[in-house]
């Protein structure tokens, strides 16, 4: 029977169902990190789930809970990503027919790491050229085909399954003072936090979203679940529009805080992990630990575990990854620059007004007029943050005529 109401949410029995599936992943105690913030940091890896993620939980409790005549009609999902990957990897393991709906534009990769997991068990349909219209094509075939539909969040046998990572945290590890942990739809934090409030009620829950997609943030604010009208999807594992309308009570009365991780930030966590742990994290993944220089004041001396909720991040995405990582970091800056037209102009630029470490990274004139060249979009990188001041007075001394390109979104979206 389907549970109705969080008393009724059995995560216990979850990890019974998953036992034999979902890795009981490790819980690391990290020294980098601890000797920053002066605390112990502990990282849940998820990244090293079977799926690389920790959607398998979710997905396969749902599923196997299914009885089996409905099972057998079929099961369907809509994702572009971990909760695809969790749910073929379920209907191999429970030998059930499924069909995964991904927009048109899903990197090849995330398509066949899915085809990879399902095998011959699972169908792959293209629809929509955004995650909304691919989600509404699922469900309309769902019930054109008398199937079931597997939501990647808002499903309290979700929630159990999901939840399963906190009964292994403290399986492990005791005395947690923070935890942080990424907020997506809720799933993860509704099923975390809820176990941690029956088994380590003194543990503050910190829930991460991006700045881009504070869909949980807003939903406290109106008491209830809002759909943004836009989202930055970049970290695609943690950006809806809008929370699960069961996750969303249940996050309420667990979850200690929500905070917001710039986008940049979490980029430049990415390459941090990468280059001095050699851990391969998707953005998701990234949040819990980016979000601590924002609480450094309080970990001092305290007992920290940070949720690495997955690692299906495609190689593909790492120039903008590089990219965004820099801007955020004060590295790297663009402008609209009217050279003036003669010989030696851009050549007095290059010598005047870049710094010994200035590396113009982009330059391209925009459109023609009347004959004559337009302003030239530069992009310039820099050695050190502090360089930036140094670069602005030369080129007001030198009576450059420029725009910075960063101060407008849309100028930005446009040009860059």
């Amino acid at each position: 029977m389907q549970p109705t109401t969080r008393t009724e949410i059995d995560i216990r029995r979850a990890a019974e169902r998953l036992r034999k599936v979902a890795t009981h992943t490790p819980l690391q105690f990290n020294l980098r990190l601890s000797r920053k913030y002066d605390g112990q940091v502990y990282l849940k890896r998820e990244d090293l789930q079977v799926v690389r993620s920790y959607k398998i939980r979710g997905a396969y409790n749902l599923m196997s809970a299914l009885p089996t005549e409905e099972a057998q009609k079929g099961v369907v999902c809509a994702s572009a990503g971990n909760h695809a990957q969790g749910f073929a990897y379920s209907c191999r393991k429970l030998r059930l027919h499924g069909v995964v709906f991904m927009p048109f534009i899903t990197p090849r990769q995330k398509i066949e790491q899915t085809r990879m997991f399902g095998e011959d068990w699972v169908e792959i349909r293209l629809e929509g050229d955004t995650f909304d219209d691919c989600a509404a094509a699922a469900k309309a075939y769902t019930e054109a085909q008398d199937m079931l539909f597997i939501p990647p969040f808002d499903d309290l046998r979700i929630i159990e399954g999901q939840g399963t990572v906190g009964l292994e945290i403290l399986e492990d590890l005791q005395g947690i003072d923070y935890l942080f942990l990424p907020v997506g739809g809720g799933g993860l934090a509704a099923g975390v936090g809820t176990w941690f409030r029956e088994h380590s009620p003194g543990t503050r829950i910190i829930g991460l979203e991006p700045e881009g997609a504070p869909s949980m943030t807003e939903a406290l604010r109106a008491g209830q679940p809002v759909t943004l009208p836009g989202i930055d999807r970049f970290i695609d594992g943690a950006a809806v529009k809008r929370v699960g309308d069961i996750t969303f009570p249940i996050c309420r009365d667990v979850v200690d805080e929500m905070h917001l991780v710039p986008e940049g930030k979490v980029c430049s966590t990415i390459l941090r992990l990468y280059n001095e742990e050699a851990i391969v994290v998707e953005p998701a993944g990234a949040l819990a630990i980016a979000a601590l220089d924002d609480y450094a004041a309080e970990l001092r001396g305290k007992k920290v575990v940070c949720i690495v909720s997955g690692s299906n991040n495609d190689i593909d995405r790492m120039p903008e990854i590089r990219e965004r990582s820099l801007q955020f970091e004060g590295l790297k800056h663009y402008f609209l620059i009217s050279f003036a037209q003669r010989p030696g102009a851009l050549r007095e630029f290059v010598n005047n007004v870049l710094g010994p470490t200035d590396d113009i990274t982009r330059f391209e004139y925009m459109q023609k007029t009347n004959k004559e060249a337009g302003p030239a979009l530069v992009g310039v990188e820099l050695r050190q943050g502090d360089d930036y001041a140094g670069l602005i007075t030369r080129m007001r001394q030198a009576g450059v005529q420029f725009t910075e390109i960063n101060k407008d979104d849309k100028l930005f979206g446009y040009l860059v």
